[in-house]
């Protein structure tokens, strides 16, 4: 919300006033000679949200805020409590991920974090323990899952078909009615449930068979909402081999309760997730130990109480510490309203009823009742008599009244009145323990068991490494930088130590969190990455939890997400190897949830990508081939596509094994298996390109004979594989086929749907672009059709579309040349929908910029000038670029044609430069920049001149970006007409500009600075010298700037005022700068001295700057050295001359106690030993080298990389055999570390010099197998 928006509300506001105002006499402006055409509405928003998005939320912040008086923008910045919509007016990215996602991806959600798999590996020959789930166990419960699915699918197919006819016959005795009211409902989709472990599936098709109603089935099928868990009675219920599929919310760890790891999970493989008490919808809730347990059932997932869970690995029929069988429990986990006390047994606490306890514990201490001590304290000894409370008197403390709200039910209501204990603890501490992170109110359910310090004394050593482990990731996921480093540190030096059971138990948990935030899950993907590297073949049973958890990555929004995701499968499959990998991944292909295949595929693809293709091609032949399941072979198809598309032109060796792996699917008798094919087909040729095309012959006839039968998507999918296999032919072949597919192609113009277009815009692209398609075709065949259906104004609104509409023509114009186009569009310049005019504004930039104007006629020429003032002039939207990168594309492109019509543009200009809108006067500023190069050609000066002057006067602009444009338009023309013409004179120009160089704002900062360097370099003399030394301590200032473009330039104008008045006053302002505290700003300084010892010759500044190094100060000494170093880099080979005079003080910084004198002298001597190198100043480099040579043994980073570094430069200035010589003494010392330190520089002396060593290596006697001797130097010798 701009300043100037505000602004415009305001006088709106004073017009309203005036209007109402009874006294003044007015009339309606509106209807009466108000002709702004400002206030029009040019464009229709697309919905209504668009609209009301502003005025949404000013009328939000401006009813909330109404004392406030700071500016619209920063408003909208306040912090707003959570209470507020945010969507509404969210205009910060959500930082929370799940708000951000869409259905489809929060169906990662759904997913079960599986049981660690059998690690064949690891077991070698032994039969695995059956406790364990094999691969041939995870195959049986999907084959499972897939069964019941289609069974489900038959069942509702025949209910469906026994109603229609029952439709059809409704006159038959109703006999039959109840028979198909008999016949088994279609489940609705909350009963799929979409896991069923073990017997009980079975028994529930068995039962599904025979045609009894659903109804009549509560212990087989039960829906998703009626398994109530009944409170109090976990611990009989003993769990059977059906326990329902397990998910997240089982993963939940319970603070205050062993994680049970090596809990012995169920018969059946699965191990089951909480208790699964099962009653029916009907029946009667019964108190805890009389409970009659209905058969059991799937549990839903709504009724899974996060506290009731174990942790990642729950035991089977667990009976958590606090809930004793039988007995009710006394301020327990079940009460309905539970007490304070209960809260660190319950775990999962939600968010308001964490704030409500503080809330409450806060009213409890103002309002409890006074102590003895407390009165003793507070009243005098003397004057007070204690008085005897009456008999009669009982005094209330039921804290029943202190409960001021009614928390979320945890269970079904059971009320017992707790007994009050006043030393009890009332809210989840304030401070963590032991200096742990702050935790979030969702955290307690992962990181409660923290809290409780007291029991660590009785843990057993398992326990306290979970412990331990969680403390670090909490102190990764909520803590400090620094605390954040040191965790990190120690779980990746000791993830062997604790393990990857408990580790990835801990982490992926948290990862599922449905409150996780950007940075929380980049950190907790960092830490599996540290730890995978670590924990290597380790992770092999829980390859599977951690592709669960990592694949939706693979599909985020978020680039640097999916990167990550990446990185860490491709660790992770390096890690496990291939074979672990398929066994893995291999039961998710044929997956009935198309979430999981897609995934999987993805992580498939980055899997190739790890271990090479050649490795995965047999397993993906046979998948693709599956006879069995439709969905493996999508799924094998669609992970060719993803490798082609992560990998790119690495396919190019595997290219045609892939196409043959792949080709069959195009025959294929599911329509979504052909389309998947004819995508990859499309991906492989994309990734080949322009290579490849024999590879692609098998799959050519398919193709064309498919573009012919089939229609809709599938036919999309075909016409891309084609549009992109068309590129790769030779010319001949290519027209040929161009010319087919273009009847197909035309026809499809006309299609409705957003995708057909897009695919149809992309394979016009490709067929045009390739060579052996003439022109006339182009402009016979297709131009008609294309124009007729695709520029229409619906293409602009979509972006994906106008991009693709765009880049088509564009390249369609390549061929035809730029008037058919231009032609052709150029009238829809001054269409009403402004959408379509900027997008035929950009293809006019487009096709002009690459092929110039040279074909436009005068006719077409006057229109397009007509057309894109119309345009400029029109535009209202705030994506102003487009209209002026094409008013300066089409002006420079028509260069001395435009002459007749700048005396009409640069009106325009003037006319816009005075406008009430900021938008608009920066516009017009930023074309005259953008034309003036053009207004020279066509020797216009003195328009120029004129405009010049105008500009100046409007120097005194108040809106940053508005000046910013006004002063690269002012750069522009006195670059463009050079320092003596130009008007304003040079010397009244720049006194004015001299102020506007303390503006903050980093385009005026740029622009300013630029234009008086430009000042500086070409027209110092017309300036006095003093008006040039103020503008250097401007400049100082400037040096602080974040951008480094604005920084360089300051360096640079340093140079040019230098060079202008001598650098005496100019050294002496930066040498004091050198004393200030910021490092940036020094280091600016520093380069500065540099440069002007460049300009001015180094004997004008190194005296001074000698002499400065005298200052006893750390910064002013450092900073000396620094401009040393720098100076030499800057003048290279003159530095012969000034090299002995450095030398003493050099001598001295290398022999300083301070690391930073050593690191910044060495960078010194390296710059001084390659500018100086070859010119006979061997001398005093070898006394330097005695200087560096003790150094080589610090260990910090910055100081043995700059020793380095000169040695390299003295290996350079001296030659390799003297460095070597230095070397040899300690190749073959005693002690490792100084060894390693003379290999390392030996080694980067090989490296640099090999050659040049041959001559000093020591002379040898020869061996048997080793010759030493080198007869051809002794020769030359």
């Amino acid at each position: 919300m701009d300043p100037e928006i505000a602004k415009t509300q305001e006088e709106r506001k004073k017009m309203e006033q005036q209007l109402a105002s009874m006294t003044s006499l007015t009339f309606d402006t509106d209807l009466y000679g108000g002709n702004d055409r400002d206030s029009y509405v040019t464009s229709i928003p697309v919905n209504e949200d668009e609209d009301n998005l502003d005025s949404l939320m000013d009328n939000e912040v401006a009813r909330k805020l109404a004392s406030y008086t700071a500016p619209k923008s920063l408003l909208k910045e306040m912090p707003r409590g959570s209470d507020e919509n945010d969507d509404v007016s969210g205009f910060k990215k959500p930082q929370r991920i799940i708000d951000r996602e869409d259905d489809y991806r929060k169906r990662r959600l759904n997913r079960v974090i599986s049981p660690e798999r059998h690690d064949a590996f690891a077991a070698g020959e032994k039969t695995p323990d059956p406790s364990v789930r094999t691969y041939a166990d995870v195959m049986r419960e999907e084959a499972l899952k897939r069964e019941k699915e289609e069974t489900l699918k038959l069942i509702a197919k025949k209910k469906k078909q026994q109603q229609e006819e029952e439709e059809a016959a409704p006159e038959k005795p109703p006999a039959d009615s109840s028979a198909a009211a008999a016949a088994p409902k279609r489940r609705n989709r909350w009963d799929q449930s979409q896991d069923d472990g073990g017997a009980g599936a079975g028994a529930a098709k068995k039962a599904k068979t025979a045609s009894t109603s659903d109804w009549d089935l509560p212990d087989t099928t039960p829906g998703r909402w009626d398994a109530t868990p009944t409170p109090g009675r976990l611990g009989d219920a003993t769990p059977s081999a059906s326990v329902g599929r397990r998910n997240r919310w089982d993963e939940t760890p319970t603070p205050g309760r062993v994680v049970d790891s090596d809990a012995t999970p169920a018969a059946g493989g699965v191990t089951p997730g909480a208790t699964p008490a099962g009653m029916t919808w009907d029946a009667t809730p019964k108190l805890s130990g009389l409970a009659t347990p209905t058969p059991k059932k799937q549990r839903s997932r709504w009724d899974e109480t996060p506290a009731t869970m174990g942790s990642a690995t729950p035991m089977a029929g667990a009976t958590p510490a606090a809930v004793t069988p039988g007995v009710t429990p006394v301020g327990g986990l079940d009460l309905a309203t539970p007490t304070p006390g209960a809260i660190n047994l319950r775990g999962a606490i939600t968010p308001e009823q964490y704030n409500l306890l503080r809330w409450e514990k806060d009213i409890e201490d103002r309002n409890r009742p006074l102590t003895d001590e407390e009165l003793d304290a507070m009243f005098p000894q003397e004057g007070y008599k204690i008085l005897d409370p009456p008999a009669s008197y009982v005094p209330i403390r039921t804290p029943a009244r202190k409960l001021l709200a009614t928390p979320t039910p945890m269970g079904t209501p059971l009320y017992a009145i707790p007994e009050e204990n006043r030393g009890q603890q009332f809210d989840v501490p304030k401070e963590a323990p032991g200096g742990l992170p702050f935790m979030k109110p969702e955290d307690y359910q992962y990181f409660g068991a923290l809290l409780n310090e007291e029991e660590e004394e009785k843990m057993t050593s398992d326990e306290l490494k979970e412990r331990k482990i969680m403390k670090l990731l909490l102190k990764v996921k909520n803590g400090t930088p620094p605390q954040r480093k040191t965790a990190l540190r120690q779980l990746t030096d000791k993830a062997r130590e604790f393990g990857a059971g408990p580790l990835f138990n801990r982490i992926l948990p948290l990862l599922m969190q449905p409150t996780l935030e950007d940075q929380e899950r980049h950190l907790l993907v960092k830490v599996i990455d540290r730890v995978l590297y670590k924990l290597d073949e380790l992770v092999r049973p829980y390859v599977h939890k951690i592709l669960v958890v990592i694949e939706p990555l693979l599909i985020d929004e978020d680039y640097y997400a999916r990167v990550e995701g990446r990185e860490i499968i491709s660790n992770l499959s390096k890690a496990a190897g291939l074979a672990t990998m398929i066994a893995a991944m291999r039961p998710d292909i044929d997956n009935i949830d198309e979430y999981v295949r897609n995934t999987t595929a993805r992580a498939f693809s980055v899997v190739a990508s790890a271990l090479g293709i050649p490795a995965l091609l047999p397993f993906l032949k046979a998948v693709c081939q599956s006879k069995k399941s439709w969905q493996a072979r999508h799924t094998g198809i669609k992970i060719v596509q993803q490798i082609a598309i992560l990998i790119g032109c690495a396919v190019l060796p595997h290219l045609r094994s892939l196409v043959e792996i792949i080709e069959h699917g195009l025959l294929d008798e599911n329509q979504k298996v052909r389309t998947i094919t004819a995508l990859s087909l499309a991906a492989l040729a994309e990734a080949a390109a322009p290579y490849g095309i024999e590879s692609f012959d098998s799959v050519l006839k398919p193709l064309w004979k498919g573009i012919r039968s089939h229609r809709g998507k599938v036919l999309a999918a075909f016409l891309k594989a084609i549009g992109f296999i068309i590129p790769l032919m030779d010319a001949l072949y290519a027209s040929y086929y161009t010319k087919e597919v273009m009847v197909i192609l035309i026809r499809e113009f006309q299609s409705p749907d957003e995708e057909m277009k897009k695919i149809v815009l992309k394979v016009v692209k490709q067929c045009v672009s390739t060579e052996g398609v003439e022109a006339d075709y182009i402009r016979s065949d297709i131009l008609p059709e294309f124009f007729r259906n695709f520029w229409v104004r619906r293409m602009a609104l979509d972006r994906r579309n106008y991009r693709q509409l765009v880049d088509t023509t564009v390249e369609i114009a390549n061929k035809t040349g730029v008037a058919d186009i231009v032609g052709r569009i150029v009238e829809d310049l001054k269409d009403e929908s402004e959408p379509y005019r900027r997008m035929v504004m950009e293809t006019i930039e487009k096709v002009v910029t690459n092929l110039g104007a040279s074909d436009i006629d005068a006719r077409l020429e006057e229109l397009l000038i007509d057309g894109i003032l119309y345009a400029f002039q029109e535009q209202t939207s705030d994506d102003a670029n487009v209209m002026l990168n094409g008013f300066g594309a089409v002006v420079n492109a028509l260069g001395q044609r435009v002459k007749p019509y700048l005396p009409q543009i640069c009106g325009t200009i003037k006319w816009r430069l005075n406008n009430k809108s900021a938008k608009v006067r920066q516009q017009a500023a930023d074309l005259i920049s953008r034309i003036a190069v053009v207004m020279k050609q066509c020797q216009e000066e003195q328009l120029m001149g004129h405009l010049g002057v105008v500009l100046y006067e409007y120097l005194g602009e108040e809106y940053p970006e508005v000046l910013g444009s006004i002063l690269g338009a002012l750069k522009a023309i006195v670059n463009v007409i050079g320092m003596t013409k130009m008007t304003p004179p040079i010397k009244d120009l720049l006194p004015r500009l001299t102020p506007i160089l303390k503006n903050r704002h980093e385009k005026v900062q740029e622009n300013c600075i630029d234009l008086v360097g430009r000042i500086a370099d070409r027209g110092a003399e017309f300036v006095p010298a003093r008006e040039w030394m103020r503008i250097c301590f401007e400049l100082l200032e400037m040096l602080k700037a974040h951008k480094k473009g604005i920084r360089r330039a300051t360096v640079n104008t340093f140079g040019y005022i230098a060079k202008a008045i001598g650098p005496q006053d100019v050294l002496a302002t930066l040498l004091n700068n050198l004393k200030v505290q910021e490092r940036q700003n020094r280091v600016c300084t520093t380069v500065a001295i540099a440069i002007v010892a460049e300009t001015c010759s180094p004997f004008t500044v190194l005296p001074a700057l000698m002499n400065e190094y005298r200052v006893p100060e750390l910064n002013v000494q450092n900073g000396v050295l620094k401009s040393l170093s720098f100076l030499f880099e800057y003048i290279g080979e003159m530095g012969k001359d000034y090299i002995y005079a450095v030398t003493p003080l050099l001598e001295d910084a290398l022999m300083d106690r301070d690391l930073v004198h050593r690191q910044t002298a060495a960078s010194a001597v390296k710059h001084m030993a390659l500018g100086v190198a070859g010119l006979g100043c061997e001398d005093a480099l070898v006394h330097l080298l005695n200087y560096v040579w003790p150094n080589i043994f610090e260990t910090s980073p910055h100081v043995i990389n700059a020793v380095m570094e000169a040695i390299e430069g003295m290996r350079v200035a001296l030659g390799a055999a003297i460095v070597l010589n230095y070397c040899l003494q300690g190749l073959f010392h005693p002690a490792r570390k100084v060894r390693e330190v003379y290999w390392k520089i030996y080694n980067s002396l090989y490296i640099g010099a090999q050659d040049a060593l041959v001559a000093a290596y020591p002379t040898l006697e020869d061996e048997q197998n080793n010759v030493y001797s080198r007869p051809e130097l002794m020769m030359f010798v």
